[in-house]
């Protein structure tokens, strides 16, 4: 599946098929939270939760995708993800874009 960010495909006529979209919320786990608290204090990445967003982005990115596929989409176009908390201890990330199919 072709994915940009750009809203025309160069050189190509689309026919839009409409919004696809994919998402998934995570937790953090008690232990992560541990370990991130601690990596506050002296600074840095917290790579607990980096991980745990980077595994979240692609699962929506996936789910995006198998969506634009059953619609028998060629490429998804003007992608974007959005993330947004749901409660304070777990976030919703979202992917979504135009599902469109070459001419």
């Amino acid at each position: 599946m072709i994915v940009l960010t750009t809203d025309t495909y160069p050189g190509r006529e689309v026919e839009p098929l409409g919004l696809v979209r994919g998402s998934t919320v995570r937790a953090k786990h008690i232990g992560s939270d541990i370990i991130a608290g601690l990596r506050n204090i002296v600074g840095g990445e917290v790579k607990e939760y980096a991980s745990l967003m980077a595994g979240a982005r692609e699962q929506a990115y996936d789910r995006m995708i198998a969506e634009a596929e059953e619609r028998g989409a060629d490429a998804i176009l003007a992608t974007r993800f959005e993330t947004s908390n749901i409660a304070q201890a777990a976030s919703e990330i979202l992917a979504y874009g135009t599902a469109v199919r070459f001419k």
